[in-house]
């Protein structure tokens, strides 16, 4: 639900978005696909992984900042929709 909620406000605001965007790995000469899926891709730039847990762990971050490694993108949104206000339950990382 917040996924499509957010991705319906990002298109609507005229960005380019993707869901559940597969991320392969790349092992010498072969391509993995390990099931890795970005919950939400930006202008094929930013990544934006969506929670609702009652708070943002470590794992979380390891969960993002493993997203942008495989990509090779920089900058990732982690979004905790349990947040009483949204903007206290947004972590910004950057590689």
């Amino acid at each position: 639900m917040y996924q499509r909620c957010l991705t319906y406000e990002l298109v609507q605001a005229g960005l380019r978005v993707e869901t559940e965007r597969a991320i392969g790995i790349r092992y010498k000469q072969i391509e993995l696909n390990c099931g890795f899926r970005v919950d939400v891709l930006v202008e094929e730039e930013l990544i934006v992984e969506l929670k609702a847990v009652d708070a943002l762990l470590p794992i979380h971050e390891a969960q993002l900042l493993t997203y942008l490694r495989l990509s090779g993108l920089k900058v990732g949104l982690l979004m905790n929709f349990n947040s009483r206000v949204l903007r206290n339950g947004v972590r910004r990382l950057v590689l």
